[in-house]
């Protein structure tokens, strides 16, 4: 079995952060058994159209692109669009709607023209963001490529925390998505992405910039979610490294290879190799009860087209999960 990879532990821990947006009716006591469920829509036929996928499956919250992640060049969103998009998110009663960046993007590239493409493309992207109402953009931190891996990790935090740095004035900010290790991909084990929290949090952008865990990515990477005890063990772990009170979004994904594969597959929950003693701990315990879960899993249906009965189905399932 692979273990996560290790890596030189931040000198400071990184500070707390506010909780997590909570489901509309909630009140945040330990008997509360609501929780913030919801999942990536697609944005075709508009961004509003989004929205609408989402209350169609039942989600309480919404992961989004707000571009073709395939291109560099963007169309610049319409004013009307955006206005209409925040108006179907309130209508809605969705208690949060997050982007997710292009996979082009590589701020740990030691390539300088990419780089630079690379950190535009995280201002466009908090730009975005910020006109559609969306608080937070989950960013991959990069790949390493042939360059020593803690240069890598370095130039990484420099790039994210130079994207902040540009849009100080405003609200949007980045979570540093959890990976897989897959090839030289970055981000991988906890240590690391606080190193790169340490850097963000020295240029004064701690405020704006937290972290999604991806479950089918730390398994991938080593960590354990089942049973309890390996659940609990790497929860701690997190939150010696980072704090699990800058742990802002959940992305719930089962796995289609084992545990430390350094694999990124994406499977519908419990039907993986993560497991439905898995998602069953992850939805009961206390110290994740208020942390939204956005699912990524395969909206395939039998014919090959995407069917809204996917995400209905791994929703519910969840949600059956949620002890009594």
């Amino acid at each position: 079995m692979t273990t996560p990879r290790a890596v030189a532990p931040a000198t400071t821990a990184a500070p707390r952060a506010k909780t997590a947006a909570k489901p509309r009716g909630s009140t945040g006591s330990d008997s509360d058994r609501i929780r913030i469920l919801g999942a990536h829509q697609s944005i075709a036929g508009g961004l509003s159209r989004a929205v609408d996928r989402a209350v169609e499956t039942g989600c309480h919250c919404l992961q989004v692109f707000t571009r073709n992640i395939n291109r560099w060049d963007v169309s610049p969103i319409d004013p009307a669009d955006a206005e209409a998009f925040r108006q179907a998110v309130t209508a809605a009663g969705l208690s949060l709607v997050v982007a997710h960046d292009s996979y082009l993007i590589n701020p740990a590239s030691a390539d300088p023209t990419l780089r630079k493409k690379s950190i535009d493309g995280l201002v466009i992207e908090l730009e975005r963001a910020a006109l559609l109402g969306i608080p937070w953009v989950v960013a991959h931190p990069g790949a390493a490529g042939d360059q020593p891996r803690a240069e890598a990790v370095q130039r990484a935090a420099d790039g994210i925390a130079a994207a902040l740095a540009h849009t100080r004035s405003l609200a949007a900010g980045i979570l540093i998505e959890t990976t897989a290790g897959q090839g030289s991909c970055l981000g991988d084990s906890f240590e690391e992405i606080a190193c790169m929290l340490q850097t963000i949090d020295a240029t004064g952008h701690a405020d704006r910039a937290a972290v999604c865990l991806d479950t089918c990515h730390v398994f991938a990477a080593g960590y354990g979610l089942s049973p309890k005890q390996e659940l609990d063990r790497t929860l701690a772990a997190f939150d010696a490294a980072i704090g699990l009170e800058r742990l802002k979004v959940i992305h719930a994904n089962d796995s289609k290879r084992e545990r430390g594969s350094r694999v990124d597959r994406h499977e519908a929950i419990g039907q993986g190799k993560i497991g439905p003693e898995a998602f069953r701990l992850i939805m009961n315990h206390p110290r994740l009860a208020h942390i939204p879960l956005i699912l990524e899993t395969p909206k395939e249906g039998e014919d090959g087209k995407p069917c809204p009965d996917q995400d209905r189905g791994n929703l519910a399932t969840l949600r059956g999960f949620m002890a009594g």
